[in-house]
């Protein structure tokens, strides 16, 4: 039997909105005013890995099935599985620890950029 495992680069969560339309979970979606500092509990569908050694974008699954720009740069605190219906998920949380402004390039990859001085 195989072991269904994604490894994420990234969290990627839903719009608010689709939580108030009865659509997903609360803890499936980006809260609505995310603050730098706080920490936040997440919850995801499927069986899934996490870097937990550093920072990672976090990012917005819009209705058409596309990601948004990373919003904000997270550090994931906690990641477990479990089961429940027969269905496995991942629950965690993670801390914002800076809040992108729109088109503000702050990852290369999955790395954040560093400013380096000659």
């Amino acid at each position: 039997m195989p072991i269904n495992m994604l490894f994420a680069p990234d969290l990627v969560l839903r719009n608010y909105l689709e939580f108030e339309k009865g659509n997903k979970k609360e803890l499936e979606c980006i809260p609505n005013n995310l603050k730098e500092g706080a920490v936040y509990s997440f919850l995801k569908v499927g069986q899934r890995a996490y870097w937990l050694d550093g920072e990672q974008p976090l990012l917005m699954k819009k209705e058409e099935g596309s990601l948004s720009a990373p919003i904000a740069s997270i550090l994931i605190l906690e990641v477990t599985h479990f089961k429940e219906n027969d269905v496995i998920y991942t629950k965690g949380k993670y801390k914002v620890l800076k809040i992108l402004k729109k088109n503000e390039v702050y990852f290369n990859g999955c790395e954040p950029i560093k400013e380096y001085f000659l």
